[in-house]
């Protein structure tokens, strides 16, 4: 989000744009887009960011005329955009993916994943993505995006003591794949 544009701000604008208001509509996509795109990237990819950023703001540009604003505008595209994110994976899991790599280490290790024993090539966003998806998706909400813990249970439909506890074991997932901890922490997934 733009330094200038607060969350107030950018609701005013979500307020006025849903009245037919072109250039608060513009003011808003403006202020929210690089935020989304960097929340996406890390839940869905950032091959996929683009297109999902689009997409989420499709969604929130028909559904204005009735946002209500019982939370701040930001708040509320977060939300759209996590439901993006997941319908993506899921329409992704339903398509058959067929693997033709003989070598399938390397191909894993050339696309940034996770490998136990690798050396210096692991990178954080291949860390990121190795966490379990509800716990990706309360890190990168906030500590990545800079939502509080408030605003990333309003995003992810749960309590904030939840929050807490996904981001908790989310450091502690990281920091364990960075030593080289081949164990993953109980719900993660070693790639």
């Amino acid at each position: 989000m733009s330094p200038e544009a607060d969350d107030e701000q950018v609701t005013r604008w979500a307020r006025r744009a849903g009245q037919g208001d072109q250039q608060a509509a513009a003011a808003f996509v403006r202020a929210l887009q690089g935020p989304v795109w960097r929340f996406l990237a890390h839940l869905a990819g950032p091959a996929e960011a683009d297109d999902l950023t689009q997409e989420t703001f499709l969604r929130a540009l028909r559904a204005l005329p009735g946002f209500a604003g019982r939370s701040a505008a930001r708040t509320w595209v977060f939300a759209i955009a996590r439901r993006v994110a997941v319908d993506h994976v899921r329409a992704a899991a339903a398509r058959p993916r067929v693997a033709a790599l003989p070598d399938w280490q390397a191909a894993a290790e050339a696309a940034g994943a996770v490998i136990p024993g690798g050396e210096e090539a692991v990178t954080l966003r291949g860390l990121i993505a190795g966490l379990a998806p509800e716990r990706r998706e309360a890190f990168v909400a906030t500590q990545v995006v800079g939502l509080s813990y408030a605003e990333a249970a309003q995003v992810c439909g749960c309590p904030v003591g939840t929050i807490r506890s996904r981001v908790a074991r989310a450091r502690e997932d990281l920091v364990a794949a960075w030593q080289g901890d081949a164990r993953p922490a109980r719900g993660s997934r070693v790639v």
